[in-house]
């Protein structure tokens, strides 16, 4: 029960925001639909691989469950891209919330001795649906190719290449590099998306994001081969 009340909670911090948004900034209807099922998907995943035998979130948990409702705001308005060039700097807020509450999590996660095996896959999955989310509205806004989804597309392709070759899915240990990169292709994804960021800084930018991703996962994949081959 206070699982589902910690998820009822997110959908109705989704709904609040997603109605100001839809009259302060006169987004379309399907903003707020497509930011709904967003949270919805998100909500059963959760639910899907939570451990049998929690009966509660957890505070950490909860801190994630709010960043994902606002990033599924954030999905939501790539149903609308004159939303997406009109309103930049509110929704840019909102992705440097985001982004702040990345690592609030982890430390509310430290300081009330509640790590888990699932609060890190939460977290790290939505980290890659929020990259996704904003290499799709960079390409909506024709500030960079379609190669910018590699960037979004990089931990997809990992998961799945992890399907067949299954050393891949091995644990990888702790990384303050693979932290720093995340950050950085967030900040570097956010500023591209300013409309002061031309054409051509967006696309400098977005590009050092996916040098800097193909490297640290090239960095990750040598060391699980080696792990495996030892």
């Amino acid at each position: 029960m206070t699982i589902a009340r910690d998820l009822g909670t997110g959908a109705l911090g989704l709904v609040i925001p997603a109605s100001l948004l839809t009259g302060w900034l006169e987004a379309s209807l399907p903003v707020p639909l497509l930011a709904m099922v967003c949270y919805l998907i998100m909500a059963g995943l959760v639910l899907a691989n939570l451990p049998a035998h929690w009966r509660e979130l957890g505070w950490a948990n909860r801190v994630t469950l709010g960043r994902g409702a606002i990033v599924a705001l954030l999905a939501g308005t790539l149903a609308d891209p004159d939303l997406l060039a009109r309103s930049a700097f509110p929704l840019a807020i909102l992705a440097l919330l985001a982004l702040l509450l990345d690592g609030v999590d982890g430390w509310v996660a430290r300081r009330t001795s509640t790590q888990s095996d699932f609060g890190a896959r939460f977290d790290m999955e939505l980290d890659a649906f929020f990259i996704l989310v904003l290499c799709l509205a960079l390409l909506l806004l024709d500030k960079a190719g379609p190669w910018v989804l590699a960037i979004g597309a990089m931990r997809y392709a990992f998961v799945i290449a992890g399907l067949r070759m299954t050393w891949l899915t091995d644990p990888l240990p702790e990384s303050r590099r693979r932290k720093a990169v995340c950050v950085w292709q967030v900040a570097a994804l956010m500023i591209a998306l300013l409309p002061m960021t031309g054409t051509t800084a967006a696309s400098w930018l977005a590009g050092s994001a996916l040098l800097a991703l193909s490297w640290s996962f090239i960095t990750d994949i040598r060391w699980l081969y080696r792990r495996a081959s030892a």
